[in-house]
């Protein structure tokens, strides 16, 4: 099937109120840009490498969102692309981004990411020390805080990743009873190719997904 069967079959499966975002690493300009044609309104990127090229070649037909980790020596490059990023996971990387924002003149929304999984080797706010982070964020002005985001651990099961999907919904819940001022828990970003289904029944509002879109991924 093409990309733009692969995004309309998404399209019309996804229940309202959640949004499709195609994760486009190490995609042509020309794939993304038949993604967007076929109805995607959010690309997602893990990596400035791969955005900066496929940003100039396209430009703003579509929402871009920073998937990845991000590098603290890139957040000025990340601001000029991006229209919000998912990964901020301390008080530092999120006061440089308002420091970059500020400078350009720019608002940059973002979520939270959770390490739902506790893996020391990922990155993301262990779960329970999200609202002290989000409390600290809330104070700066050019960085709202619109939700949380989680990869949680790859499994070949994708009922394996409910039990993670399920512990940040509860965070999500816990901090939007709360109505912090400045933060407005609005996006719940959840979910991959492999895991989707799932991520929607515990609560999803934006699902990244690649190969469904995409097919393999190749590398250059």
């Amino acid at each position: 099937m093409s990309i733009k069967d692969n995004v309309r079959r998404l399209l019309d499966e996804l229940p309202e109120g959640v949004q499709l975002l195609a994760a486009a690493k190490s995609r042509t300009p020309q794939e993304v840009a038949e993604a967007i044609d076929a109805g995607i309104g959010i690309i997602g990127q893990n990596y400035l490498q791969d955005a900066e090229p496929v940003y100039q070649a396209i430009g703003p037909a579509a929402s871009w969102h920073f998937i990845g980790h991000l590098q603290k020596n890139k957040v000025a490059k990340a601001v000029r692309i991006f229209d919000m990023i998912e990964t901020v996971d301390s008080f530092e990387l999120a006061a440089d981004i308002d420091r970059r924002c500020a400078q350009a003149g720019k608002v940059m929304p973002v979520l939270i990411e959770i390490n739902s999984g506790r893996e020391q080797q990922k990155s993301g706010v262990l779960p329970e020390e999200a609202e002290e982070l989000i409390r600290r964020i809330s104070g700066l002005k050019n960085v709202p805080v619109q939700g949380l985001m989680t990869m949680g651990p790859l499994f070949g099961d994708p009922e394996e990743s409910r039990p993670y999907f399920v512990e940040t919904r509860k965070v999500f819940d816990a901090l939007k009873k709360l109505a912090l001022p400045g933060v407005e828990m609005t996006h719940l970003s959840m979910g991959m190719t492999d895991s989707y289904r799932v991520a929607i029944d515990e609560g999803a509002s934006i699902v990244r997904i690649g190969t469904l879109i995409f097919g393999e991924r190749h590398y250059r």
